[in-house]
This record gives C-alpha cells, structure tokens and sequence, in this order.
C-alpha cells in the first residue's frame, strides 16, 4: 500500500469522512498532469504560478452558484423533488441539493440569498417559529456541511428572514456557514446595516458587501433581479450566479518583483512573461473541464440551474506587499507599502497593468470570453507572504489609513478583494464607530468590508472562519469542522496571528482624522 495512502487512514485526527476527502485529493493528485510547457511546469515548480491545488485533471469547477430559487420553484426531476410548498419543505429541499453542489472542497460554497429564497414562504410563519426553524437550519448546515467554505448571502432590503439569521448567527457563533450582508445604501436602512455590524462585534461575521459595485462588475440581463446575477461565496470571492469559476490560479508577485530589477522591468519583462504562462495553465485546465470531464452534461445544467457560458477563471494574485517593498528597496526609496503614497502608487501601477492584461485576453471559457482577476487570499502553507493586495500582517497603520490606502486597489479586483480590520476588544464600547468606518470604506470604494473583533473565540483566517480555541486543541484530538486543519497551519506557518489588533475612536481622534 503506497505509504501516502497509509498514512491518510490511520491519522488520528481525521473522522472517517475527512479521511474519505483527503484520499479523494491524494487521489486527484496521483493522475498524471495535462500536458504543459516546461516553462510553465519550471514556474509551477518554483512556486511562482500555483494551481491550488484543484487536482491534476479537473473533473468540476473550483466554485458553482445554481439558481436556487429555480429549484424550489420547479423542483428536480433528477433528484425527484417537486416544488417546495412550504418553509419547511423549502429548507429540506434546499438540503438536499446542497450535497449534489459539486466545489474544490466537495462541500457547496454558496447557499444562496437565503432570506429572498425563503421569504415567499414565511408568510403564515409566527416570528417565533420563523427563529426556532431556521435556528435548527442553521446548526444543520454547520452539522452536515461542516466546512467554513461555505457561504450564504443576505440583503440589502430589510425583512425579517434577514433580521432572523443575524440573530441567530450571533447567538450560535459557528464556524459555518460563512455569511455576507450586502449592503445598498439606497435600499439598507441605517439601522440594518448596524445590525449587521453589531455581530461582526459579536462573531466577526458578516462580511459587508458593497451591492452596487458588485451589481455594475455583474451587469443585469433584462429582467433578471440584480442580486440574482452574482453571489459572494467562499470566503469573498464575488462570481456570477447560474455559473462560477471553473478554475482559479494565482501568481506570486513577490517571486515577479525578485526576478526584475525595477518597476519597469516588472511591468515589460517579467509580468507579461508570467501572465502568459498564467493563460497556457488556465486554458489546459478548462479545456478538460469543459471539453473531457462530462461535468457539463449534469443535471444541474440539463435543469437549467448553471449555465456552462456563466463560469469564469480565476486569475489570481498574492504577495502584492511584499512585491512593492522589495521594488521600493532596489530603487533606494524607504516608505512601506500601506503606510507610504509612493509606495501605495507602486502597488497600483502592478494592478493596473495586471487588470489591462486581464480584461483584454480574451479566453476560451470565460465569463464574457475573459477571466476575472482576483486578489487571491492565499494558502495555510504560505510562508513569508501577505494575501492578496493586503497590507502585511503586523504592519497596518490606523483604520482610517489602511481603509484609504487600500480603497484604490479594489477598482481592478471584481473577482474579490479582500482586507481584514483586526479590531481592539474597546469597540464593544462604541458600536457606532464600526458602523461608520464601514459605511465610509464602502463609500470610498470598497468591494467588501471584514473584520475581526480580538478577543472573540471566531477569527477569520484569510476570509473563512475558524474558532482560536479548536485551534488549540487540534494536534491533540482534531476537529469536526474540515478546515480547522487549515486554521491552525496557517497560525503555524504564516504571521496571520500577528495581525494588530487597532483601537478604532481613539485613532480617529488622535490623527486629527475622521471616518472616511
């Protein structure tokens, strides 16, 4: 028995169902690669353009978003459901699709806009059975699915399905599901969105969606509702509904800078050459998903909940810290990326030439013939990096100056873009002052808005959730939740515990500042 396999089934700290999982991804992993060029395969190897670990011959797409409210109003005739008649048909139905959701994680990544989904069928529902219902969902999903990838969506209007889930996610503090509010300032009251803040105080989640931006990247069909046309799911990632990513690499912008000796060079010499061979690994890995692996003859689109002209690559990026300071130390130049203009214009000029590449290559599955690029929020093994476009962990300035020295960088990213605000337990004091750095960071251009609160047991990691005390415990006696694994080898190896923890009132006073 090869030794990889053996040392799977019998690690003490899997449950039988991970161990199943981790032999399925050692599984993908065993298949001989599509062919490729050897620069390419030379890049991959060097950990400059990684793959993600998707499998060696995809066989699904990384993420899927179907049309749920289509499946509860017509039913399914390959899973021989009729149409859901009433909140609890809804909900059991909507179970059971959920484990025919194919992912990268083999567990559904978006459960869709819960509160519009289940709203047509609350309407002889008391708001006390309405909680009781829809609190034994929720700790179902965490139960069943039990995996911090996924993702439910809420908002913008104010209803009481919406209201309901906050509540009950702040009292039950799960890891899972994941959860993002969308937010329109022209159709959220005030007084919601404070809502949705207070449990971020509460259990770090939700994450704040910025729906207007979203809707504009999505664009809406005639007819079609604009919070149909894309989802937020994974950890933030922003992808269109009835579709999704059929694959997602990324780039290592660190290893790009090394290789140049200046900004110039970078952008003339190094990045196209790396751009290219980030096109040469996205289409081989899509011509096999859509052309040989069968997924697009699956019910899902036979019954008309995916459609295959609706999913788009992933193009990611990371290390985008690291890239501008090593540039900013070869020019002779002193100011740190986040906390320097110059720096900050440096890392712009990158995303600027990386999303002209982007949205003019065209590719042969994508969404709109393109790919989408993506500030990737990097792996648990990832060592001596920062995710994404983020500032490096450990070194963010004040809220006010780390939510406009980032706000600029999410023009370029409509995949995702993320930033994580560690906040000092002090703002449990001032509520307010949350509410408001958040409404200005939307404001002045955010995609989404997340943060953590220091002293609750849920922290988020790279944008997926995980409890700091499962953390402590899981080299001695594992866990139920699937990526707790990934938690705790990333507080191992990567500086995400060394994020500072800010004190939000006192900063703005102290700067002389005021929320953006």
């Amino acid at each position: 028995m090869d030794n990889q396999f053996l040392s799977l089934i019998t690690d003490p700290l899997l449950d039988p169902k991970q161990k199943t999982l981790a032999l399925a991804g050692a599984a993908d992993a065993s298949i001989p690669y599509l062919p490729r060029s050897e620069a390419l395969t030379q890049a991959m190897d060097k950990g400059i353009i990684c793959d993600m670990f998707e499998g060696h011959a995809p066989f699904k797409p990384r993420y899927v978003l179907p049309d749920y409210q289509r499946f509860l109003e017509q039913g399914s005739e390959y899973l021989e459901l009729t149409p859901a008649e009433d909140l609890d048909d809804a909900l059991m139905k909507l179970m059971v699709l959920y484990h025919h959701v194919p992912s990268v994680t083999n567990i559904p990544v978006f459960l869709g806009y819960l509160d519009s989904l289940l709203l047509p069928y609350c309407q002889d529902i008391s708001d006390d059975a309405l909680y009781q219902k829809l609190k034994r969902f929720w700790i179902q999903l965490d139960r069943t699915l039990p995996d911090a990838f996924m993702h439910a969506n809420i908002g913008p209007e104010d209803n009481r399905v919406c209201r309901t889930i906050l509540r009950i996610d702040a009292e039950l503090k799960q890891v899972a599901p994941n959860l993002t509010f969308m937010y329109d300032p022209k159709r959220t009251p005030k007084a919601l969105l404070r809502l949705a803040t207070d449990n971020i105080i509460a259990c770090s989640k939700p994450h704040i969606g910025n729906r207007p931006i979203h809707a504009q990247t999505f664009a809406c069909a005639p007819g079609e509702a604009p919070n149909q046309t894309f989802g937020i799911v994974s950890c933030y990632n922003a992808l269109p509904t009835r579709g999704g990513a059929n694959t997602l690499v990324r780039l290592n912008l660190k290893a790009v800078a090394e290789e140049a000796g200046t900004l110039e060079e970078m952008l003339e010499r190094t990045l196209p050459h790396y751009c290219n061979l980030m096109y040469e690994l996205i289409e081989l890995r899509c011509e096999f998903l859509h052309r040989r692996s069968h997924f697009f003859d699956s019910f899902l689109v036979k019954e008309g909940l995916i459609d295959e002209s609706r999913f788009a690559p992933m193009f990611g990026v990371y290390a985008m810290a690291e890239a501008v300071n090593h540039l900013q130390q070869l020019a002779g130049m002193s100011g740190e990326y986040g906390h320097s203009e110059q720096a900050n214009a440096l890392g712009l000029a990158i995303s600027r030439a990386l999303s002209d590449r982007v949205t003019t290559t065209q590719v042969s599955f994508g969404f709109n013939g393109r790919a989408l690029l993506h500030a990737q929020g990097g792996l648990s093994i990832d060592k001596g990096t920062t995710p994404g476009v983020r500032i490096a962990y450990g070194h963010e300035p004040d809220p006010v100056t780390h939510v406009l020295a980032l706000a600029p960088q999410h023009a370029f990213y409509p995949s995702g873009i993320s930033e994580i605000l560690t906040l000092d337990e002090t703002i449990k004091a001032n509520p307010e002052a949350l509410l408001e750095l958040c409404i200005g960071a939307l404001d002045a251009g955010f995609r989404e808005f997340t943060a953590n609160t220091a002293d609750t047991d849920l922290v988020r990691i790279t944008g997926y959730m995980v409890k700091k005390s499962q953390i402590a415990s899981y080299r001695q006696q594992g866990s139920r939740t699937n990526t707790t694994f990934l938690g705790t080898e990333a507080s191992e190896t990567t500086a995400v515990t060394q994020r500072a923890p800010r004190v939000v009132s006192a900063e703005f006073h102290a700067a002389g500042k005021s929320p953006v």
